[in-house]
């Protein structure tokens, strides 16, 4: 179901809302989106398993947005519009769909699902889910990174 009813473009980064955190994926139109997901896992339960962040290497995948949404909700949310110029969209659409298959690093601080679909559209990898923590839990060291969405 989506949240806001808005129907993406091509081009648009779209936001999943999981448990515990948000996936993301970017629009290629007909219905589908490219994302970032751990390779073992089969469509519409990719983003959906937290056992995916604690993969160190994830694939790219052209899928049916309503499978990779599944029952969660989501919407288009081209945050970053306002800090960085869009790349063309013939240029975000190719470049998307020339990494389709390709096994990646991942990381959950650095090389996350947001950080590759805000990198096909602005061309600068970017997460708001991952954020410098300010004052360090005692669990944490300092300079690690904590989990968070910002909306």
């Amino acid at each position: 179901m989506t949240e806001f009813h808005q129907e993406p473009r091509p081009g648009d980064l779209i936001e999943i809302f999981r448990i515990g955190y948000e996936h993301w994926a970017i629009y290629v139109g007909g219905g589908y989106v490219i994302h970032l997901t751990p390779p073992s896992e089969y469509p519409g339960a990719g983003s959906s398993s937290v056992f995916s962040v604690l993969s160190n290497r994830a694939v790219v995948r052209r899928d049916r947005l309503e499978d990779v949404v599944g029952n969660c909700r989501y919407r288009v949310n081209n945050h970053l519009d306002h800090k960085y110029t869009p790349r063309p969209v013939n240029e975000i659409i190719y470049s998307a769909k020339q990494k389709i298959g390709q096994e990646m690093p991942y990381s959950l601080l650095s090389r996350n699902c947001e950080h590759f679909v805000t990198n096909l559209r602005y061309g600068e990898p970017h997460s708001r889910q991952v954020r410098p923590s300010e004052d360090p839990s005692p669990s944490m060291s300092p300079g690690v990174s904590k989990l968070g969405s910002e909306r």
